[in-house]
């Protein structure tokens, strides 16, 4: 797999050192492999002598606040000035862990008017973006893992200090699900073996993680499970939904519903789950499928959404009920899920 990253590496390492104003940009609504990329990216940059500065569209997830330098990254949410004014100033953009411009939300037009040099470095499929340097690898479990691989190119293993080992395996970590779903391969636990010999805690990180919710959060996931989890038997599908008014009750902080959607994968049987979430203006919709039913072709199809063949998001503009009930039209009427 290292070949697939040692083609980009030259050019890479020039148009970083060709670069002294280097923006970092990952998707809306960051996950841990988007925050994870960009700042084991950035840590990477720091130790070449460069001041990148980090964007975020919105909000970082609170299970992911505790990472290092995560405070330093500006949220376009709140700052849309200083996040405006540093794009404007770029001379290289690097965007992460998204492979279409639209994922970067309000940046958008903002990014496309910059005259700077654009680099994309992604692991979704199918990337729609003119750039002048396209690293797109769907082969990796995630664009944190193309991140330690490229710096490996470039570097050597000699380089890899903790805290860029740390950032990017958080990527890799949450995007396989604590290595619990199909997205990673033997080349990704040789990448981790090598984190683990430079002396990662990868119990204590999969500890902040996955053990740093607050009670409201459990009592919201008790909830979902007990009052708002339908079950489609025939269609070997189940999904949860929940209102604007229930994320109210529960005191609903960014990041609490992460893992919410693979809850129904748990029951036996069971080929796609999803999670719909009102929204102000629209439903989000999260999808995980099992096997070879591919939940980004139908996400892509039907909900203006995507990602991998079995984990994919969406969107739905229209009322919680009219959501659920297309979805379940066009779930049930699938007959690759059918019994």
């Amino acid at each position: 797999m290292r070949k697939k990253t040692a083609k980009y590496s030259k050019l890479l390492s020039d148009l970083l050192k060709r670069s002294d104003n280097i923006i970092l940009v990952c998707h809306q609504n960051p996950d841990g492999d988007a925050i994870g990329s960009m700042l084991g990216f950035a840590r990477y940059l720091v130790n070449q002598g460069k001041s990148p500065v980090m964007i975020s569209p919105d909000q970082i997830q609170e299970f992911l606040r505790w990472m290092k330098n995560s405070d330093s990254i500006i949220i376009n949410e709140n700052e849309p000035g200083r996040a405006v004014k540093s794009i404007k100033e770029a001379d290289l953009i690097v965007m992460l862990d998204f492979n279409h411009v639209d994922r970067s939300g309000r940046l958008k037009d903002h990014i496309l008017a910059s005259d700077a040099r654009k680099i994309l470095i992604d692991h979704h499929p199918d990337p729609y973006f003119d750039v002048d340097l396209l690293i797109s690898e769907p082969e990796f479990s995630s664009t944190a893992e193309i991140v330690f691989s490229l710096v490996r190119d470039i570097e050597g293993e000699y380089y890899l200090d903790p805290e860029f080992i740390e950032a990017v395996y958080v990527g890799i970590m949450t995007d396989t699900g604590n290595f619990s779903y199909g997205t990673f391969n033997g080349n990704t636990l040789r990448e981790v073996a090598i984190m683990l010999d430079k002396g990662l805690d990868k119990d204590l990180i999969a500890s902040r993680v996955y053990d740093n919710f607050s009670i409201d959060r459990l009592r919201l996931q008790g909830f979902a499970s007990c009052e708002r989890l339908i079950y489609l038997e025939e269609a070997r599908t189940a999904y949860i939904y929940l209102t604007r008014a229930d994320l109210d009750r529960f005191k609903h902080k960014t990041g609490d519903t992460e893992g919410f959607v693979n809850i129904p994968l748990s029951v036996k049987g069971i080929i796609v789950s999803a999670l719909f979430i009102e929204k102000e203006n629209h439903i989000k919709i999260s999808f995980r499928s099992k096997g070879d039913f591919n939940i980004n072709t139908f996400a892509a199809e039907y909900f203006n959404g995507g990602g991998h063949k079995n984990a994919a998001g969406g969107k739905y503009n229209g009322t919680m009920k009219e959501c659920l009930e297309y979805f379940e039209k066009l779930i049930t009427g699938s007959s690759l899920l059918r019994k």
